[in-house]
């Protein structure tokens, strides 16, 4: 498995940005789709943003689309979530996890970072 440690998290009033990273070691010479997620207060874990391997591939939740972006460097190990226009729903703790497969499902992802609090005020 790969480890995963977010950060770049933190306040921000709403319209903002922020970036989040996600840094991998171990296994990291191993071929993973990599994909964030967030979970607010007294809700299911939810899919943000997924990104193939060779990053060609991207998807969005309907949420988020066009105001986050997934990108990734493999020669880092890192992959970030450009989030613009945020806004108080964004309000969570986003997780970065990785998948031997491009996917959206949670269950597809084996390994998880311990996540990183984003907070929009209005």
């Amino acid at each position: 498995q790969v480890q995963l440690v977010e950060s770049g998290g933190g306040l921000v009033q709403a319209g903002g940005s922020l970036r989040l990273s996600c840094a991998a070691s171990g296994r990291t010479g191993s071929r993973y789709a990599m994909g964030w997620f967030r979970q607010a207060p007294g809700k299911e874990r939810e899919f943000v943003a997924s990104i193939s391997w060779s990053g060609g591939s991207t998807y969005y939740a309907d949420s988020v689309k066009g105001r986050f972006t997934i990108s990734r460097d493999n020669a880092k190990n890192t992959v970030y979530l450009q989030m613009n226009s945020l806004k108080p729903e964004d309000r969570a703790v986003y997780y970065c996890a990785a998948s031997g497969r491009y996917s959206s499902r949670p269950s597809d992802f084996n390994s998880w970072g311990q996540g990183t609090q984003v907070t929009v005020s209005s």
